[in-house]
């Protein structure tokens, strides 16, 4: 790093949402607070052969309002959920792209798993009618950077374009890249977030094959549970969460709307196995203590952690062991909570749904609550916000993604 090296700020001036809850910004949060849960039986396909048959799925989405129809055809889900963000985010930030230097402009939206309903669908096509009868589209609308790859076209964002793929830690990892863009002075606006599509037939059986996904199937609003005692796994979401970043001075110039600021990033790996966290959460303890170094920040500078919190057994003890350590004496006034309990796990979208939801805590100093905690497990007793949601002052919030293949991803925003 040069000696003479000073970063530039980068604030949050834009949301745009596509979720198992609701496809704007507005219905997102209020089912938040209202502790609304987006969980429900999957009616894609059917799953009557499956252990698990339910989901959080998107519902009522008509991308067509804001995607040409012959874009659409262009695209997977994963895409589409991604662009149409993409186009709530712009028309949040009121930033007017086609008057800016199109190569000050950067795209990273990322996928944990990409365009597995394409996939399915031609290798049926494949398997019926050979391989001359596959769609010249396929590769395409399935390949995971298009999502950045559309997003760039459709704004003419000329900056960088880039994919990150890190299973549920994408989202959070592309806006903490994302974010280094702009402090490096490599662009003025980034497009970030991540997306995801994978409420298939093969995604569903692949999760089953692993017995991550809860079983909770007679009761599907009850199923996503984190840090409770009786948790017996994720649910699939779907959606995505795409966020602006843009320079401070830039936004500051135009009399934009900022939400927040984005003070720290940390990213690390577990090196420890495919699928499990390291034990004590030790991954997860340097990533949080790397993104508060970042901020320049001391543990008790944080106000809220907005935390993974998937209702697996081993990730919510994972992580309250990790934010034990992390945080030390600070925990016993350190709210907690998870939005999965809501919208389940939207995978490679959980960061940047949830970073929106971190945005809207600060702007309204409201908690959204971990629902469904009605019997605590004794391994995870922080406050972690039980089923109703609570006002509170909050000024400097911690994100947390952590995905298979021990990846993690934290991120530190701040009121301005």
């Amino acid at each position: 790093m040069r000696k003479d090296y000073s970063p530039r700020r980068v604030v949050i001036t834009g949301l745009g949402v596509v979720s198992p809850v609701g496809n704007c910004v507005d219905d997102f949060w209020n089912a938040l607070v209202n502790g609304k849960s987006g969980v429900g039986y999957i009616t894609k396909f059917d799953t009557s052969g499956y252990s698990t048959r339910i989901g959080a799925e998107v519902k009522n989405f008509d991308p067509s309002v804001r995607i040409s129809k012959k874009d659409l055809k262009r695209m997977d889900d994963f895409v589409r959920y991604a662009a149409y963000a993409s186009f709530e985010a712009v028309e949040d930030s009121g930033l007017d792209l086609s008057s800016m230097d199109p190569f000050s402009i950067g795209v990273i939206v990322g996928s944990g798993i990409g365009g597995l309903t394409v996939l399915e669908e031609q290798h049926k096509v494949l398997l019926e009618k050979g391989p001359s009868r596959v769609s010249p589209l396929f590769i395409p609308m399935l390949i995971t950077n298009m999502a950045s790859g559309h997003i760039s076209i459709l704004f003419n964002a000329s900056g960088p374009n880039l994919c990150v793929a890190t299973a549920c830690s994408t989202a959070t990892h592309s806006i903490g890249e994302s974010y280094r863009h702009i402090a490096l002075g490599e662009a003025d606006v980034m497009i970030a977030g991540g997306t995801e599509g994978a409420t298939t037939p093969m995604g569903l059986a692949g999760f089953c094959s692993i017995k991550a996904l809860s079983q909770r199937n007679d009761e599907p609003q009850r199923a996503s549970r984190p840090f409770d005692a009786e948790r017996d796994g994720f649910v699939m979401g779907e959606g995505a969460g795409v966020v602006i970043l843009e320079e401070y001075e830039h936004a500051k110039k135009r009399g934009a709307r900022i939400y927040c600021e984005v003070l720290g990033y940390g990213c690390t790996g577990d090196a420890y196995h495919m699928t499990a966290p390291a034990p004590g959460g030790i991954g997860a303890q340097r990533c949080m203590t790397m993104a508060l170094q970042n901020a320049g920040l001391n543990p008790e500078d944080i106000d809220y952690i907005n935390a993974h919190g998937t209702s697996t057994p081993l990730n919510d003890k994972g992580e309250t062991e990790a934010i034990k350590q992390v945080f030390k004496s600070h925990v016993a006034k350190l709210p907690v909570s998870s939005n999965k309990s809501m919208i389940g796990h939207l995978l490679g979208a959980a960061g940047g749904v949830e970073l929106i939801a971190c945005a809207k805590t600060i702007e309204n100093g409201i908690i959204p609550p971990t629902i469904n905690l009605d019997n605590p497990d004794p391994d995870c007793d922080l406050d972690y916000v039980p089923h109703v949601a609570r006002e509170c002052r909050v000024k400097k919030v911690m994100s947390n993604s952590f995905g298979f293949g021990g990846t993690n991803a934290s991120l530190v925003v701040a009121s301005v």
